[in-house]
């Protein structure tokens, strides 16, 4: 029984990525780290879900959310409640590593940067997933959206493992099944109300970071 308790717990369920993605935002658009750091963790299972072929991803986000967790519970946990209050916090008391690794690698804004450039990748991904045809190729679709975000940021050797990870992808079908929703007309509905929330998400803090000359952090 407790086994089947820890499954249900480890699975993925697109309806409960969606709802944690619309709780991110603020009313005047802040993100919500704790509600981020929550949708992340429903990527993961994601990830996980599809077996060992994405685990040189899901590993470094488990193990970045951690960092953002512990942010978050930490004796300054009230300058982590958005993402614009950690970077303005963070750099007015120059807790970030700007153009060097120094003494500040697990800086919530370094950290959360990693997420960000994840986030893009699995967006432009699950983007294609949704337009997708039966007969669509899943290792194309992956790569295509691997090479568009995260490969310019990823040393040689990590692209070549990627690249031969992507090759052994399931099918279409197989990614539908993991969505937990039902018919494949339902999770191109869903992914189609899913996407725009995550892809604002996305925006805003691309935006935030460019503002600021983050996008480049060591």
């Amino acid at each position: 029984m407790a086994d089947s308790v820890a499954s249900e717990d480890q699975k993925f369920c697109l309806r409960e990525v969606l709802d944690t993605f619309k709780l991110c935002l603020s009313e005047n658009k802040e993100v919500y780290l704790q509600q981020y750091v929550t949708g992340w963790r429903g990527l993961v299972k994601f990830l996980n879900s599809l077996g060992s072929v994405f685990g040189f991803i899901s590993k470094d986000a488990v193990n970045k959310i951690q960092i953002l967790v512990n942010h978050l519970n930490g004796e300054n946990g009230s300058q982590y409640v958005t993402i614009q209050s950690m970077v303005k916090y963070e750099l007015e008391n120059e807790l970030v590593d700007l153009t060097k690794r120094g003494s500040h690698p697990e800086s919530g804004c370094r950290t959360l940067l990693r997420l960000h450039r994840a986030l893009r990748w699995l967006e432009l991904f699950l983007e294609r997933l949704r337009t997708s045809t039966e007969d669509s190729k899943t290792s194309v679709m992956c790569s295509e959206a691997y090479n568009e975000s995260l490969a310019p940021h990823h040393p040689w050797v990590v692209r070549k493992a990627a690249g031969m990870a992507f090759c052994v992808l399931p099918g279409r079908p197989a990614f539908f099944e993991v969505m937990n929703v039902g018919p494949p007309e339902q999770v191109v509905a869903m992914l189609g109300e899913a996407l725009p929330l995550i892809s604002e998400v996305y925006q805003i803090t691309e935006e935030l970071y460019a503002q600021h000359n983050l996008l480049d952090l060591p």
